[in-house]
C-alpha cells in the first residue's frame, strides 16, 4: 500500500456572514459552520518521494459542525462542489507546485464558513507535444473551428455499459457534413472559435469566443432557465481566460478492440467551467487525436454519463465549398459527336425489368431511347402501348476504376413514375453477388418527390433493402442542369450537388468500396422507387452535358 503523508491540518472557525453583534452563529433560520478542519493527504509520500509519486494526486478532506456541502477551489483554477466534504484531486501542472485551497462550508440558508489550506504536491505527467499542437508553440496562440464538413463533426455514443461493442465512436448519431450550419437551431456553433495559447512557463490556456450564442444540449438548457424541447441556441457568456491542465485519460482506451484504433488517451481540465462550444455541463475533454490541424475529442455528459459527446475541429474556419483532392481528369465524355454514345466508352444492359425492383420498363439500345444530340447525352423513357422502353447505359468492361471523384452534369426528367440514377456498381458483381459487390448511387431521384435528390450506398451491413443515404432539397433539378458529384477515397465517399456536401459515408477495409467499380446511367419506370406512373405519361428525358472522372 502506498504511504500517505498529511499535510498540517488547519482548524478555523469563521464569522458568520451576517452582521451579528454577540458569539452566537444562528441568525434565525442562517446557521453558519463551526469548527472548518481541513487536511490534506498527498497520494504515493515515502522516503524517496516526499512530496508524492508524481501522479499529483491529493486526497482534501473537509468537515465542519452544521454543514450541508462543501465548495472546494482547488488553487489551480479548478473547483467543485463537494458534498460530502471529501474529494480525491489530480494537480497536473509540471513540477513541484505549492496551491492554495480555499474550501467553504455551506450551512443552513447559504451561509459559509470559510477556511484555506496549502498543499505542496510533485506532478510528473505532461504531454509538451499535445500543448504545442493545440497552441502552435511556446509564446503562440491557435485557433481551432468546429469541422463542419466532415462527418461526426458532433456525435453521441455509449460507454461500455449501453455499447460494449461501440463504446469509441459516436455509434448513436453522427452529424452530417454542415448539418449544424445554415438553420437557426444550431448555426451558431459553426462560427464557434477556439484559442488555445502556451505561455513561456508552458502553461495552456482556452478561450471561446462564440460571439454570446452557445448551443445547448437540450437536456442542459436548465441552466439558463430554458426548455426549447431541442437543442438550440441561447444567448450565454463564455468570455474569460480557462486555465488547461492536462492529465492522463481516466478511460482505459487499451479496452478498445480495434487494433488499428490509437487513442492519445490525454485529458484537458478546464477552468472556471469553461467548455468547448457545445454544452452539455462538462468541462474536461479526452483527446482522442490531435494533429497540427485536426483535433479530434469527447467528453461525458455531466446529467447522462452512460453518454459520451465527439467533437471534431480544424484550423480552417468552415466553408461549405468543397476543396477535392482528385484534380487529374483520366476519363470523360462531353458528348460532343451526334449519333448513338461513343462505343469506346459505354455499352447497354439491354431486356425487361433492369435488375428487379418491380421496375416495368423494357431497355433498349435504339435511337428513340439514348441518342446524343447537341452536346448532351439523351436517354429517353416512352410509353410503348401497354409498355414503356428506356435505355441504361454501362462502361463496363471498357472503364473501371478504385477510388477518385465522379462529376455528372445532368438534368432530369419531370414526370411522375420516372426513375432517373446516375450510379456505380461493383465490377466483380458477377461472382461477388450484390450487395456484397457494394454500389455507389450520385444520384437517383424518386418518381413521386421531383424536389429532392438521393445519394446511397448500399453494402451487406444494411442491403438489401436498405442503404446509407440522404437527400437534399434540389427544386430546379427538372428544369436546370446541375452537377452530381461523389467523392470515393479510402476513408471516405462523399456526395455532393454542385459543390455542396450534403452526405458523406466512412469507408473502410471491412467494406466492399476498395476495388474497382464502373458507370451507370438510366431511367427506369416505376417499381420500388420510382412508383406509379403518371397515366397520362408518353416520354420523358435525362440530359447530360457530361460525365468526368478524376483521380
Amino acid at each position: 500500500m502506498k504511504n500517505l503523508i498529511k499535510i498540517t491540518v488547519l482548524m478555523l472557525t469563521m464569522a458568520c456572514f451576517v452582521n451579528c453583534e454577540d458569539d452566537d452563529a444562528t441568525v434565525g433560520d442562517l446557521i453558519a459552520p463551526t469548527n472548518l478542519t481541513i487536511t490534506a493527504e498527498v497520494i504515493g509520500v515515502d522516503a524517496d518521494n516526499p512530496n508524492g509519486d508524481g501522479s499529483g494526486f491529493v486526497k482534501l478532506t473537509a468537515s465542519a459542525d452544521n454543514a450541508l456541502s462543501y465548495n472546494f477551489q482547488f488553487g489551480d483554477g479548478l473547483e467543485a462542489v463537494v458534498p460530502s466534504g471529501v474529494n480525491t484531486h489530480r494537480y497536473s501542472l509540471v513540477g513541484l507546485n505549492t496551491y492554495t485551497v480555499v474550501v467553504s462550508a455551506v450551512g443552513t440558508g447559504g451561509v459559509s464558513t470559510t477556511g484555506t489550506i496549502e498543499v505542496e504536491v510533485f506532478s510528473s505527467f505532461d504531454d509538451i507535444e499535445a500543448k504545442e499542437l493545440l497552441s502552435g508553440g511556446i509564446g503562440s496562440s491557435k485557433t481551432w473551428y468546429l469541422d463542419a464538413a466532415s462527418l461526426g463533426h458532433l456525435g453521441v455514443g455509449g460507454n461500455v455499459d449501453i455499447a460494449a461493442d461501440a463504446f469509441w465512436f459516436p455509434s448513436f448519431y453522427a452529424a452530417q457534413p454542415f448539418e449544424k450550419c445554415g438553420i437557426p437551431i444550431s448555426d451558431c456553433l459553426c462560427t464557434d472559435e477556439f484559442i488555445f495559447s502556451l505561455d513561456a512557463s508552458e502553461q495552456l490556456t482556452f478561450e471561446l469566443n462564440n460571439n454570446g450564442q452557445t448551443f445547448f444540449n437540450a437536456s442542459h438548457q436548465g441552466v439558463i432557465g430554458e426548455n426549447a424541447g431541442e437543442d438550440a441556441c441561447f444567448d450565454f457568456d463564455t468570455s474569460g481566460v480557462s486555465l488547461v491542465s492536462l492529465a492522463p485519460s481516466s478511460f482505459d482506451w487499451s479496452l478498445v478492440p480495434d487494433p488499428d484504433f490509437n487513442a492519445r488517451a490525454t485529458t484537458m481540465n478546464f477552468s472556471d467551467d469553461k467548455f468547448m462550444g457545445y454544452y452539455v455541463g462538462s468541462s474536461s475533454y479526452d483527446i482522442i487525436s490531435v494533429t497540427n490541424t485536426t483535433l479530434y475529442v469527447r467528453t461525458v455528459d455531466a446529467l447522462n454519463p452512460v453518454l459520451y459527446w465527439y467533437h471534431r475541429f480544424t484550423t480552417t474556419p468552415p466553408n461549405e465549398e468543397f476543396n477535392s483532392i482528385y484534380n487529374t481528369l483520366i476519363w470523360s465524355d462531353e458528348f460532343d459527336t451526334n449519333g448513338a454514345p461513343d462505343a469506346a466508352n459505354w455499352t447497354y444492359d439491354l431486356g425487361a425489368g433492369g435488375w428487379g425492383n418491380g421496375e416495368v420498363q423494357t431497355y433498349t439500345n435504339t435511337a428513340e431511347n439514348v441518342i446524343v444530340e447537341d452536346g448532351f447525352l439523351k436517354i429517353t423513357a416512352k410509353a410503348d402501348g401497354s409498355g414503356y422502353t428506356s435505355a441504361r447505359l454501362k462502361s463496363e468492361n471498357l472503364f473501371e476504376f478504385t477510388y477518385g471523384r465522379v462529376e455528372v452534369r445532368a438534368k432530369l426528367p419531370a414526370s411522375i413514375g420516372t426513375w432517373p440514377a446516375i450510379w456505380m456498381l461493383g465490377a466483380d458483381y458477377d461472382t461477388n453477388t450484390w450487395p456484397a459487390c457494394g454500389e455507389i448511387d450520385i444520384m437517383e431521384q424518386t418518381g413521386q418527390d421531383k424536389n429532392r435528390v438521393l445519394a446511397t450506398v448500399h453494402h451487406p451491413a444494411v442491403s438489401p433493402g436498405a442503404g446509407d443515404g440522404s437527400d437534399t432539397i434540389l427544386t430546379t433539378s427538372t428544369t436546370e442542369f446541375h452537377n452530381y458529384t461523389v467523392e470515393w477515397t479510402p476513408d471516405t465517399i462523399t456526395f455532393l450537388v454542385d459543390d455542396t456536401v450534403y452526405h458523406t459515408v466512412a469507408n473502410s477495409l471491412d467494406l466492399p468500396f476498395e476495388s474497382d467499380f464502373f458507370l451507370i446511367l438510366n431511367i427506369a419506370m416505376g417499381g420500388t422507387l420510382g412508383g406509379d406512373i403518371d397515366p397520362a405519361f408518353t416520354e420523358d428525358s435525362m440530359e447530360i452535358d457530361y460525365v468526368r472522372v478524376y483521380q
